[in-house]
């Protein structure tokens, strides 16, 4: 079994074949961990394809031939980064480098695709044979961030779930897992000091089935939650596979399952806030924290635990879709305006953010937010999302803050993927296979100063209507490796990608998402049990359009609000 050099996603900066059949593998085949920082790599190598092949992978000392040998390499560091590699495949054996630890395992995960689909099974296949083809790739990244959002509020994903798609991002050298831990809908991490945060926030009667317009109720409860332990076994697993969690607390909006816990974190003086259950519906919810130190000490407590469980440099303070329209009846927060010096009210929102924002920073992380953030004034080291189009990442970028670019014209993966009648549940614009790979993450305009300050890329799946693994699945994927080519992959020139040779090599990747058991959208179209008669969506005509002007967002603009 063998994969070629020509059909590996995504596509390296530089690979050569050579002359030969390449490296044969077989029962014994050794598993060299040469020097520092290799170990971690060889036992993943050993897990994954020890179990595809049937062979044990023994442990070697790196001199023999017959075996695969793992070095981290600080020569490479200089030439290809961190998170580059180089493999050399001669009829002897596999030298794979890394320019750190990432490297070699971003190394690894090319060397399975090379030994062909069957390499993504669990378990050996009668009949097979293995063969690395004769090659010298060199590869690094284009970006530092290549991410994926999961929304785990509006349907949550169990453990097992977050897992495995931890192991579908190491499979296509993404690095990032944004968790969307925190929603209207549902409060998803245990906070030891604040349980009922989960005890009750985790939990919904019942969940509207299709669009907020839909008249279809699942008639049931829906809920749970992660463990302390279960966050840490995902952050362990993440780190593992060289992935940052980058965990989300949505503040002060989408807060409706907090303050359903917790009525006092609401604006009591102008609404019954002992009479909020969690959000059943999508949408935007009216219920937002109130503007009192009270409310600051709690979500200072919830981050000191969250703080502790993750150590990603960056925490998602989320910041958008808020509506002031409580503060506004709240004599609390028309008082809180007035003695902060603000305009009025709306300003409440930012100046959450920056509090927050400091707090983080004097604890030594930093804040990132969706670019509502803007608005206001921001703290030292606070970065941006950008989901409203390029404009924020554009105004972020000039402003000297870092940005993260998910317009949702783009790389939303919960919009639709055609426009077909079959296509389940149809949210937003029709966003293909080849848009979400003609997608570019630098915003126009920028100096090449200005361009440094965009970290990379992301890709978003909102959960409104996807309510099981198959849905995320579907919606996630083949897109998922067009965008991870978009943010590995060196852009030879601005607008040139060759989708044809990409459409090509597809072929192949299909195959490795069989194997690894991906219910994928087909190329032809939905299978019969992925489609949904009768669900109805909210798809937008025509093609997507950015907003001109950075100013709040429409009620319909997230997919499934």
């Amino acid at each position: 079994m063998t994969g070629g050099i020509s059909e590996v996603i995504p596509a390296p900066v530089e690979a050569y074949g050579g002359p030969g059949e390449g490296f044969a593998l077989g029962p014994g085949t050794g598993l060299a961990a040469v020097g520092e920082g290799a170990e971690g790599t060889a036992r993943w190598l050993r897990a994954t394809l020890g179990a595809a092949t049937g062979f044990p992978l023994t442990p070697a000392d790196g001199t023999g031939e017959n075996a695969v040998r793992l070095t981290v390499d600080p020569r490479l560091t200089g030439e290809l980064g961190a998170e580059g590699y180089r493999l050399d495949v001669t009829p002897t054996g596999a030298d794979l480098r890394g320019g750190g630890p990432a490297g070699l395992f971003w190394g690894a995960q090319t060397l399975r695709q090379l030994l062909g689909p069957d390499a993504f099974r669990r378990a050996p296949l009668p009949g097979r044979t293995w063969r690395l083809p004769p090659v010298r790739i060199s590869d690094t990244p284009r970006f530092g961030w290549r991410g994926l959002l999961l929304d785990v509020a509006r349907h949550f994903m169990p453990k097992e779930g977050v897992l495995r798609y931890l192991d579908l991002l190491a499979a296509h050298k993404l690095n990032v897992l944004h968790l969307h831990l925190t929603d209207d809908q549902g409060w998803r991490i245990e906070i030891e000091r604040h349980p009922r945060l989960t005890e009750i926030g985790s939990w919904r009667a019942r969940t509207k089935f299709g669009h907020r317009s839909s008249s279809l109720w699942e008639e049931k409860p829906h809920g749970g939650h992660y463990t302390r332990d279960d966050i840490r076994e995902i952050v362990s697993y993440a780190t593992e596979r060289h992935i940052t969690v980058v965990p989300e607390i949505d503040l002060p909006g989408h807060s409706q399952a907090a303050i359903a816990a917790y009525p006092e974190l609401g604006n009591t003086d102008a609404v019954d806030t002992a009479a909020v259950t969690v959000r059943d519906d999508w949408g935007i919810s009216p219920y937002v924290l109130a503007p009192t130190e009270a409310v600051l000490d709690f979500y200072e407590g919830v981050l000191e635990e969250v703080l502790a469980l993750f150590p990603s440099p960056f925490v998602h303070l989320g910041g958008d879709e808020c509506p002031p329209d409580q503060w506004r009846k709240s004599a609390t927060a028309r008082a809180r305006a007035a003695e902060l010096g603000l305009a009025d009210v709306d300003g409440l929102r930012s100046w959450f953010a920056g509090h927050f924002g400091a707090w983080l920073a004097a604890r030594g992380r930093r804040m990132i937010g969706w670019d509502e953030i803007l608005d206001g004034p921001l703290p030292p080291g606070a970065a941006v999302s950008s989901w409203r189009g390029h404009r924020g990442g554009r105004i972020a970028a000039r402003a000297g803050h870092d940005v993260v670019m998910c317009p949702e014209q783009h790389v939303y993966l919960d919009h639709r993927q055609a426009p077909g009648e079959d296509e389940p549940v149809p949210i937003g614009y029709v966003r293909t296979l080849a848009d979400v790979y003609r997608f570019e993450p630098v915003p126009d305009g920028l100096t090449a100063e200005e361009a440094r300050h965009v970290l990379g890329a992301q890709a978003n799946v909102w959960t409104e209507v996807t309510e099981d693994a198959g849905r995320v699945d579907y919606q996630v994927f083949p897109r998922l490796a067009a965008f991870a080519e978009v943010a590995w992959s060196p852009l030879l020139a601005p607008g040139e990608r060759d989708l044809a040779d990409f459409e090509r090599r597809m072929g192949a990747h299909y195959r490795r998402l069989d194997a690894l058991g991906v219910a994928y959208r087909p190329p032809g179209g939905p299978h019969p049990w992925q489609r949904r008669p009768g669900v109805p969506g909210r798809p937008f005509a025509g093609l997507p359009v950015e907003p001109e002007l950075l100013a709040p967002a429409p009620s319909n603009a997230r997919p499934g609000a």
